[in-house]
């Protein structure tokens, strides 16, 4: 088993260097592009890593003047994962469009960078430059001092990524971890985290966690007022600084999705989930009344959590969203009447809670339904909630006195973390 970190570390970049990784930014996009314009020519996109290299390299090779080669090889396979994404997304109905390579950033590996103590060599459009890493105290303990020069932890490579004038190396680690026999059963037989998406709270999970989207709201405000007052001047330099609050904006949230991403898949661990369960995502914006931008943030958070759980083994899967918000949990009668705005209660049974946590038990256990109905002899026997379990016939257990000692019914948490 591997365990994955990613530590960003901030370079020290001298001005003609800068110029340079600038040029090699260019460079790289212009690559990744072309692979991508190619895939999507002819009656069918191609995703073969294999093909796209045969028929892109040389060409790509000579338009920038022999860009450095395994570069041309890290956009070819940036491109490639880009095209599968979509072809993925079209399989299962959902749409997706070409894709624009705009961000920022450059992909190294083992071949095109070296790593040192204080110091990374990297690759560029004109040889190798060395530039200078900018670290925290060295007593401190930081991710730096536990993932990037642990000697537990191999470095495999970084994305170099620059925003603001700032350049940042998110330097890629991994550890190998011998897995436990007793913790391959918690896995193959663990239980399921169900997790509901929304407006008023981006996440509560079946264990009563919520994450409300206070912060997320009042900074999505704040910058689409910096933005109105922009453009009200209408002049160049009040363009380029709405194209800086634009960036801005998307750092921060991108920062505050990355923290809810990381306590969600604690969360998963700590109750010994196996498996996280998202509704579907597909036509959330419809169902919740979302803006843009918090369908923009469930995409996000959905991914931050799927690629961050793999690293522990824990699937990440998505569920027919239809009546969770209208069903009891507790009996199973669904009516409209049952939810009135954030208070569910069952007209059958009489079940009263908080409508979002009621929501999030649906999907474990539609998770469940789905499931065990195949047969699976592997799959989650149960849905975890913050004081036991349910099964998928509905029956409760509750957790032992001394693994529910020090947790609440509800714990809630804003959007900052």
């Amino acid at each position: 088993m591997e365990m994955r970190r990613t530590v960003p570390v901030a370079l020290d970049v001298e001005r003609d260097d800068a110029a340079l990784l600038r040029d090699t930014v260019d460079t790289f996009l212009w690559s990744a592009q072309y692979v991508v314009d190619h895939a999507f020519k002819g009656e069918y996109v191609t995703t073969s890593k294999t093909t796209l290299d045969e028929e892109t390299y040389d060409d790509v090779r000579e338009a920038t003047d022999n860009f450095n080669g395994g570069l041309v090889q890290a956009a070819r396979d940036k491109a490639t994962e880009a095209c599968k994404s979509v072809v993925t997304r079209w399989k299962q109905g959902k749409k997706a469009s070409k894709p624009r390579f705009t961000s920022p950033h450059v992909v190294y590996d083992h071949r095109t960078a070296t790593f040192h103590d204080e110091y990374v060599s990297l690759a560029t459009t004109d040889g190798r430059i060395k530039v200078d890493y900018v670290l925290p105290d060295e007593d401190s303990e930081t991710p730096h001092s536990e993932y990037l020069f642990s000697d537990d932890y191999e470095t495999t490579g970084a994305e170099l990524h620059y925003r603001d004038g700032t350049w940042v190396l998110h330097v890629h680690c991994k550890l190998e971890v011998k897995s436990d026999t007793s913790e391959q059963t918690t896995s193959e037989n663990g239980a399921v985290l169900g997790v509901d998406l929304g407006v008023n709270n981006l996440a509560v999970t079946s264990t009563g966690t919520f994450w409300t989207g206070d912060e997320f709201d009042h900074w999505r405000r704040e910058y689409e007022n910096r933005r109105g007052d922009l453009q009200q001047c209408g002049t160049r330099w009040a363009h380029e600084n709405i194209q800086s609050v634009g960036r801005k904006e998307t750092g921060r949230f991108k920062s505050m999705l990355h923290r809810i991403s990381n306590e969600l898949v604690a969360e998963a661990r700590e109750n010994g989930c196996s498996v996280i369960a998202f509704e579907d995502l597909t036509g959330i914006r419809e169902r919740t009344g979302a803006s843009w931008g918090h369908k923009w943030a469930f995409d996000r958070l959905y991914e931050y959590v799927e690629y961050k759980a793999r690293e522990y083994g824990i699937a990440v899967e998505q569920v027919a969203p239809e009546n969770t918000s209208r069903r009891c949990s507790q009996c199973g009668f669904t009516h409209p009447k049952n939810r009135d705005r954030e208070r569910f209660g069952c007209l059958k049974c009489g079940y009263e809670n908080h409508a979002d946590y009621n929501a999030a038990k649906n999907i474990g256990l539609r998770y469940l339904h789905r499931n065990q109905t195949g047969g699976d002899g592997g799959a989650p026997l149960s849905v975890r909630l913050n004081s036991g379990t349910l099964n998928a016939n509905g029956g409760y257990s509750p957790a032992s006195l001394e693994a529910r000692t020090g947790v609440h019914a509800e714990s809630h948490r804003d959007s900052g973390g």
